[in-house]
């Protein structure tokens, strides 16, 4: 991810999210030294991306989104098999993301990939309120 793909970016974020990130929070994951970023491009243009942090061993995946004219062709899926890669490289042992409770094709999304609800964060999200589910996995 560069600073010049946040204009896509926050469009795909905008028509995906009810609460979705400002323009800021995507310059702060281009430019924070812990932050590892990612863009999916077909013909040159971002169709999706991800965001993620990484402290020590832990990795937190932060944002997750594909165009949704692109949806349902594998782009989510290899953004998360290049972080998942890439966060073990750099000595990270456990992952976590939070995920509405509501959004069941996210929930499965994560569990086909190992991750398994842990807990919940109550009242985690806005816009409407609704908990989150807290997943994580171990690399």
């Amino acid at each position: 991810m560069q600073s010049r793909d946040i204009k896509t970016i926050m469009e795909i974020e905008q028509s995906s999210f009810t609460a979705p990130w400002s323009e800021l929070s995507f310059f702060n994951e281009v430019y924070h030294a812990n932050s590892l970023a990612k863009v999916a491009l077909l013909d040159n243009s971002v169709v999706g991306y991800i965001c993620t942090r990484h402290v020590l061993d832990e990795g937190h995946i932060l944002n997750l989104a594909v165009h949704k004219d692109f949806r349902r062709r594998g782009i989510a899926t290899e953004l998360m098999q290049r972080v998942l890669e890439e966060l073990k490289e750099k000595g990270c042992r456990l992952l976590y993301l939070e995920v509405r409770v509501s959004n069941i094709d996210a929930i499965k999304f994560y569990e086909r990939f190992g991750f398994k609800v842990a807990s919940f964060r109550r009242k985690y999200y806005s816009s409407p309120n609704e908990d989150a589910a807290l997943m994580m996995r171990w690399l």
